[in-house]
């Protein structure tokens, strides 16, 4: 590739259930500070940064164009700026695309989003169809539920497997000082925990969460110049699934395996099990990440429950699986896509402290948007 792109710099804010104490500006400014002041760098029109790409979402942001909120705030006032209203790993392939195509060398990238300030329910039922899916109160948890039994009833998959993944990432989050709900949790305490929407019960699930991430984007020459340790994007895509749930398969995730062949392609990624160490998947609901496994190419159709069961995506294994502690420990879901980018540049960079892996030379990122996984997008960066 004539243009390499590189990630030179990475910040996130604490996740937390409530950050009524800030507007989205500053939310999002706490972590934009920190990459400014990391790598030095300013938005003058000499050498400094030419592009801002933010990722919110109107809806959650209670405004048309919610960027508006946050120009200031990511220096995008009287500069080049865009938007992303997607999962915030959308908003880093954006500024990829623009470094790589020779329009920009430097690229700073934003995600916020606070939760805690509507009803989820009624804000995710307003991203459904007017005529066919918002009259009956669907929202991503109920749809998750019917995706969770399609997926279990299809392969066999049990409670017990989905728990597994819940008691595994919370338990992770405990050496992740951003973690919003480190918890040490049993499968028991998992399958005793309040059913939500059956077969999801409370500890299958992400909580209510705020919280922002941010980074920079460099052309491989400006990256040299600005760390020592610049993390390459050495394949990215993404695809869409149908809107209609009918129209889908709920126990396949095609749009997932889609975007993961073309990423690993561009990678040159021939077995992304042995090929990579470290995966930070997105996952609202614990079974979401079984079935991105297979999605991911990690493993056959249906056979996450086995993966998980294998202990190979624990810590320690050959290829863990969300070493910080995932969306399960609290994240919020435009932020989320970003936040597992930051993660793996942190692991790639040997910085993760207590949830370091071992030696990562090549790390995956996973985002979605929408109900049941409807955009998918991948990312593979290497050192």
């Amino acid at each position: 590739m004539a243009n390499r792109v590189a990630i030179v710099a990475v910040a996130q804010t604490r996740y937390h259930p409530n950050r009524e104490d800030v507007n989205e500006g500053e939310l999002a400014y706490e972590a934009i500070a920190q990459v400014i002041g990391e790598t030095g760098l300013d938005f003058s029109e000499d050498g400094g940064i030419g592009l801002a790409i933010t990722s919110s979402d109107d809806y959650w942001d209670g405004r048309t164009i919610s960027n508006n909120i946050v120009q200031a705030a990511v220096g995008a006032h009287m500069s080049d700026e865009g938007k992303v209203c997607e999962d915030g790993l959308n908003a880093i392939y954006s500024a990829y695309t623009r470094i790589v195509s020779g329009r920009q060398d430097l690229v700073i990238v934003c995600s916020h989003m606070k939760e805690s300030q509507a009803d989820k329910s009624m804000v995710e039922n307003l991203t459904m169809d007017p005529m066919f899916l918002r009259p009956f109160g669907i929202d991503y948890l109920t749809a998750s539920a019917l995706q969770a039994r399609c997926y279990m009833e299809k392969y066999g998959i049990t409670s017990e497997q989905c728990a597994k993944v819940a008691v595994k990432n919370r338990g992770n989050a405990r050496n992740n000082p951003f973690a919003q709900e480190p918890l040490a949790i049993t499968v028991d305490d998992v399958l005793n925990s309040e059913v939500m929407a059956d077969p999801i019960r409370l500890l299958d699930s992400k909580p209510v969460s705020d919280g922002a991430c941010a980074m920079i984007l460099a052309s491989e020459e400006r990256a040299r110049k600005l760390t020592a340790k610049p993390i390459w994007i050495l394949g990215v895509s993404n695809c869409y699934e149908a809107h209609y749930l009918g129209e889908r398969d709920l126990a396949a995730c095609d749009a997932l395996s889609t975007a993961a062949q073309k990423a690993y392609r561009m990678a040159d990624i021939k077995d992304p099990v042995r090929e990579i160490q470290v995966a930070e998947i997105c996952e609202e609901f614990s079974y979401q990440e079984l079935l991105w496994y297979a999605g991911l190419g990690l493993c056959g159709a249906g056979e996450g429950g086995r993966l998980i069961d294998s202990g190979v995506t624990q810590m320690g294994g050959s290829l863990a699986v969300n070493p910080s502690g995932g969306m399960l420990s609290g994240v919020p879901n435009i932020v989320g896509g970003m936040s597992r980018a930051a993660e793996i540049v942190l692991q790639l960079r040997g910085e993760a402290a207590a949830r370091q892996v071992e030696g990562p030379r090549i790390g995956l990122a996973h985002g979605y948007t929408g109900m049941c996984g409807q955009l998918q997008c991948v990312m593979v960066l290497g050192n």
